[in-house]
């Protein structure tokens, strides 16, 4: 007899061989429930003392919760099932038992504190709602490569070791690279940028690595990146591709994610675009009296902005030439401009990607680094890259779990990592 999923045991009659978890027990003297899940769903299991073996219906009352175990039985119709159907057990065997008690509580309403729940990750993904996260964030990465694959986009993976730093700044790793220094790269953008320049339309999900001392909610050292670069293409060729993807992955995720948003408790729409310029923000929040950067947006007003704008991207663009990485394209070209071709996305009072248009121009690209305090020899190959026919071109990088965390409204980032990575956490 081969497995069947509980998903597919609602949909059969007769005889079932099925493997899971042990969610829960009750014992009603004469007869006995056990609740078995898997990565499917749940289904409630029932022995009677009077019809199933002894040992069985004794062994219903002494299994763990959340031991593996394996059940044959049959299924039936019942109106107080949940579902409608349920299991009468036939046989049941325990592949692995759960020592108690359990370090951390696994029901559907934890009550345990996150750092804890971190400690114990490996039991914590036993859990339906913290499945359902990352059952939404695999729908999320998956319409991302789907999307740009169906527009022609080539998938690539950047290297993750690299000889200096991707984006100025000192926020790096270091790694012993045999006899050489190199650190653990920050960015994938050097490599898309060289790439746009000669296969067009890229694209990847890559990790990345930065060594800011931050602690807070909404930041991480270690996380995914979805980038993509363009050739030809300005910065308003690429907000209309992030408005397209972002507006798609939610489509899909309201499609696809239906069980998981209940478990959440969380009602998505599709999002509508708006583009403003920096100083239009700036004007708007002045206007509520609320602060801005002279070439940043304070988190208050991207809070605001989110009130104004529900449900909606929030483009802001023609950005200070001051608060961006040295590659991004100063206004007309002019290394002494002081806005840029730069934005940033501003999606549920949260900025979830910075991009832009690039500076393909090798003497004004050598011009920025110096005005950032970076050595030009530093970037030999990059800039090099450059100077035998690249086009003008431009991309963007929206970070996985940080859109994880905005679409389903997480406190903290660290709820939407399996394994985090911050300042104190190496391990699980």
């Amino acid at each position: 007899m081969e497995r069947t999923y509980i998903k597919d045991a609602f949909e059969k009659t007769g005889k079932v061989e099925l493997y899971g978890w042990v969610h829960d027990t009750r014992d009603l003297s004469k007869i006995r429930f056990l609740v078995l899940k898997d990565i499917s769903g749940r289904m409630q299991c029932v022995g009677i003392k009077s019809e199933t073996k002894a040992e069985v219906f004794k062994l219903m009352n002494s299994v763990n919760r959340e031991s593996v175990v394996k059940i044959i039985g049959e299924v039936k119709e019942s109106k107080q099932a949940p579902g409608g159907k349920e299991v009468l057990i036939e046989e049941m065997e325990v592949l692995a038992n759960a020592e108690q008690p359990l370090p951390i509580d696994v029901s559907d309403h934890s009550k345990t504190e996150l750092p804890k729940r971190l400690d114990y990750r490996f039991l914590d993904l036993h859990r339906d709602k913290i499945q359902a996260i990352f059952k939404i964030q695999s729908t999320i990465s998956m319409a991302f490569r789907e999307h740009f694959i169906k527009k022609g986009f080539i998938e690539f993976q950047p290297p993750s070791i690299i000889s200096s730093s991707s984006e100025g700044g000192t926020e790096l790793f270091p790694a012993k690279y045999f006899e050489k220094s190199a650190y653990l790269a920050q960015s994938p953008q050097l490599y898309k940028q060289m790439l746009a320049c000669s296969m067009e339309k890229v694209m990847t999900i890559t990790p990345v690595w930065r060594a800011e001392k931050h602690n807070t909610v909404r930041h991480l050292n270690e996380c995914r990146q979805m980038d993509i670069e363009m050739g030809f293409a300005d910065a308003k060729i690429v907000m209309k591709q992030m408005e397209e993807v972002v507006k798609y992955i939610v489509e899909q995720v309201i499609e696809n994610n239906k069980k998981e948003l209940e478990i959440l408790d969380i009602k998505l729409k599709v999002p509508e675009a708006k583009y403003l310029t920096f100083e239009e923000v700036s004007k708007l929040m002045r206007k509520y009296k609320v602060k801005v950067g002279k070439d940043d947006l304070t988190g208050e007003a991207e809070k605001k902005l989110d009130e104004l704008f529900p449900d909606t991207i929030v483009f802001v663009h023609d950005w200070p030439l001051s608060g961006k990485p040295f590659y991004i394209m100063p206004k007309d070209e002019k290394a002494d401009a002081e806005l840029s071709e730069g934005f940033d996305a501003i999606y549920k009072g949260m900025e979830i990607s910075s991009g832009g248009q690039r500076i393909h121009l090798p003497e004004l690209l050598e011009k920025r680094l110096k005005a950032k305090g970076l050595n030009p020899k530093d970037f030999k190959d990059y800039v090099d890259s450059f100077r035998f026919g690249a086009p003008k071109h431009g991309g963007w990088s929206i970070g996985l779990e940080r859109f994880t965390q905005v679409l389903l409204g997480l406190e903290n980032i660290r709820e939407a990592v399996m394994f985090p990575r911050d300042r104190d956490r190496l391990t699980p």
